[in-house]
């Protein structure tokens, strides 16, 4: 299209250059419909603010980790009908991010924790947060290999700078000194700053003992308690329920 062929360089020279995927299909739409030329210039700036928040929802989700089927849309809902939806869809709006509150995510294994706590990053990103989705276990060990290169304090602020850090599996595996301490310095580092979402198999009362320090356990689980939302699963595995099926994949976590 002619019309095109000239406002190409124009628009890539203003950095605009996602309108032409739209131009020629909204030109057609200006002349049967009559629009006048600022609805038509307002339909391809719609466009184009469209494109760069698609861009930058895609760029907020590969920075935070996430894998992109574990999404509320593809949670089974009726796997475990005790689970608590109202909660869940409340926690999904955000709120407990703009209050920099925590959410703690607990129940045995293949219940749903990790699916339902990397949909509310999901949803997070989609409301414009930064968010980092993490395993527990490896983030300490990054921390930990901090000590040896001199890098520690960067890589603890790459755990604080998020609006919202998400810590899969804690309590799987035992924290080994200097775990305890880097746990603390990030919840501590994150009080009232931002939020941070736990999932864990074990039940809050058992946390203590994982870190093996009275001192550090109460002075860091009572920040993380602090301003907290307790989510608990319970019910059947996904996971089993695979296995029982041949091997057939569901959703969980």
């Amino acid at each position: 299209m002619e019309l095109n062929q000239h406002l190409t360089p124009k628009l890539k020279q203003l950095r605009l250059s996602g309108m032409l995927a739209t131009l020629e299909a909204r030109a057609r739409q200006a002349v049967d419909g009559q629009w006048t030329y600022v609805e038509f210039l307002e339909r391809l700036l719609e466009d184009e603010v469209e494109r760069r928040a698609q861009k930058q929802l895609a760029l907020r989700v590969r920075r935070a980790a996430l894998t992109s089927t574990k999404t509320l849309d593809a949670f089974d809902w009726n796997f475990n009908p005790t689970l608590n939806r109202q909660q869940v869809l409340q926690l999904a709006s955000g709120d407990y991010i703009r209050r920099k509150h925590n959410v703690l995510i607990c129940g045995p294994a293949g219940v749903g924790k990790s699916h339902l706590a990397q949909a509310l990053a999901h949803e997070a990103c989609r409301q414009g947060f930064d968010v980092l989705f993490v395993n527990t276990h490896k983030m300490l060990q990054h921390l930990h290999g901090g000590r040896a290169d001199g890098t520690w304090e960067r890589r603890l602020a790459s755990y604080v700078r998020p609006q919202v850090l998400i810590l899969d599996d804690f309590g799987l595996k035992p924290l080994i000194d200097p775990m305890p301490s880097d746990l603390y310095d990030v919840i501590n580092e994150r009080y009232e700053v931002g939020s941070i979402v736990v999932t864990s198999n074990r039940a809050p009362s058992e946390w203590p003992e994982l870190f093996g320090n009275p001192l550090l356990a109460s002075a860091g689980l009572d920040r993380l308690a602090h301003h907290a939302e307790t989510l608990v699963i319970t019910g059947k595995s996904y996971r089993a329920q695979g296995q029982q099926k041949g091997g057939e994949q569901t959703t969980g976590a």
